[in-house]
């Protein structure tokens, strides 16, 4: 297969390129004709060894992943070890040796129990996501290059509205009064009501990525994803080198997919509380589909952050779990909810940006669940079931609480 750049295509950075989502998507914009290059410094499987965990799936070295990549389709994709969020000289020496158009940011530490497990992790991702984030920015503008920023946030800024609203695209248009009377219109930043520290930490993003888009004429897309399901693309699956990462912990499994390995080896779904908080969802193959679409966009984006909705529906909990007790078989079982949020809300948001680039999701009902189960099956020898249930709690009447429970 010829190597050669297509027209249009771009030279793209992806920090945090070995990641659950940035391996992925790496390969997705490599197949797409883009010229890849990975950063990463390994500190997500550093977490594993921390917290005695493995993936699901068995993966390999990230130089092993990138030589098997080559071997399947010709096409290469290079690498720079180095820490992003405090290695700022090897920031700026990547944007001027490769001077990419776009750098994609997932460079930064993603689970909402993790960052809540004690007042280090809590610190740890701040230091880790605010820095990684203003380090990129402030090197962007260094380098004097037209770099288009594409961010990988959360549906979770938002919060979880309990009253009947779809969301927005990331503003809210306010009318107010000056001193005169007269009203006067603006799009503000839709209020955040962050969950969790990392949640939090990916709204202040917002307020970095708003300056410098305003101040320097950073061109940035800032992709509020909902929780993603599913482990394997069509390039992960080319070769069993490429497989993706499968989390199932309490840290770092999200829902969707600790359901279905839960389901794979007959224990309870562990729905927390009611289970009638609403959440968004994206399939893995959608989320790079996105990530593609949202690079290959950058020429629309101008100095207002360019924010959409990554995700393709919200279910309840408690219906989810049902689904796929009833797609796979399996007992449902409510556990104390170690989050301090409310019982029940009513998610809705609107993600016309993406669908009018063209993204056509893919659906739960898509057959897909099963064969997730099947990947779990086939590796349920490495499932450690001790580490399954959340054990970080938002504060310590959430952990008195499970502790009653348990009694």
């Amino acid at each position: 297969m010829s190597c050669r750049r297509r027209r249009g295509a771009t030279r793209v950075a992806v920090l945090g390129g070995d990641g659950f989502c940035g391996w992925p998507s790496a390969l997705h914009l490599s197949a797409s004709g883009h010229e890849v290059t990975i950063v990463d410094n390994f500190v997500r499987r550093r977490a594993d060894d921390e917290l005695g965990v493995q993936s699901l799936t068995p993966i390999r070295s990230l130089s092993d992943r990138i030589e098997a990549w080559h071997e399947v389709t010709g096409r290469r994709i290079a690498f720079a070890d180095f820490d992003v969020a405090h290695d700022y000289d090897a920031m700026i020496e990547l944007l001027t040796a490769v001077r990419p158009d776009a750098v994609v940011h997932f460079a930064e530490q993603r689970s909402a129990p993790y960052s809540m497990k004690s007042p280090s992790h809590k610190r740890q991702t701040i230091d880790n996501n605010l820095n990684a984030t203003h380090n990129l920015l402030t090197a962007v503008v260094q380098s004097g290059i037209d770099i288009h920023v594409v961010h990988l946030g959360t549906m979770g800024v938002y919060g979880y509205e309990t009253v009947p609203v779809d969301l927005p695209e990331g503003y809210l248009t306010v009318s107010y009064p000056d001193r005169h009377g007269e009203m006067h219109s603006r799009d503000i930043l839709y209020p955040t009501q962050p969950g969790s520290v990392y949640h939090l930490s990916k709204s202040l993003d917002q307020l970095l990525f708003q300056f410098y888009a305003r101040n320097d004429g950073v061109r940035v897309t800032d992709l509020h994803q909902g929780i993603v399901w599913g482990t394997q693309t069509v390039e992960t699956e080319r070769d069993p080198r490429l497989v993706n990462r499968f989390d199932y912990d309490g840290d770092y499994g999200t829902v969707l997919n600790r359901f279905l390995v839960e389901a794979a080896i007959g224990y309870p779904l562990t729905v927390h509380g009611t289970g009638g908080q609403t959440r968004a969802f994206i399939n893995i193959h959608d989320t790079v589909r996105c990530i593609r679409l949202a690079v290959e966009s950058g020429a629309q984006v101008g100095d207002q952050v360019r924010v959409m909705n990554q995700m393709t529906e919200t279910h309840r909990v408690s219906d989810l779990a049902e689904l796929v007790a009833r797609t796979v078989g399996a007992d449902v079982d409510r556990v104390t909810n170690p989050r301090q949020e409310a019982d029940e809300n009513q998610l809705a948001a609107r993600n016309d940006r993406l669908l009018g680039l063209g993204l056509a999701p893919v659906r739960l009902d898509s057959g897909l669940l099963s064969a997730e189960v099947d990947i779990a099956r086939t590796y349920a020898g490495r499932i450690d079931v001790s580490r399954i249930p959340c054990r970080s709690y938002w504060n310590e009447s959430r952990r008195s609480a499970a502790e009653e429970q348990s009694a």
